[in-house]
């Protein structure tokens, strides 16, 4: 009489899922990877007394002085 073994496969799912797991987390991070650079931006201007300046595509936004800021809300070039 032979007992069967079962824990290799057990294994090889969980690999399997942590993998699946993996690709998606990682393509999410580089699809919405600009909005989460602009909102760690965000919060890092206001820690540092300064304003957010959007830029031209998402992940492209900076801080700089509030003194820099004219009444539209562009950014002077100096």
């Amino acid at each position: 009489m032979m007992i069967k073994n079962n824990k290799g496969q057990a294994l090889v799912e969980y690999i399997l899922i942590i993998a699946l797991i993996s690709v998606i987390a990682i393509a999410l991070v580089n699809f919405l990877g600009g909005y989460l650079s602009d909102a760690l931006t965000k919060a890092s201007c206001s820690w540092s007394n300064q304003e957010y300046a959007e830029g031209e595509k998402p992940g492209e936004g900076k801080c700089v002085d509030k003194v820099d800021m004219n009444v539209t809300g562009n950014t002077e070039n100096k």
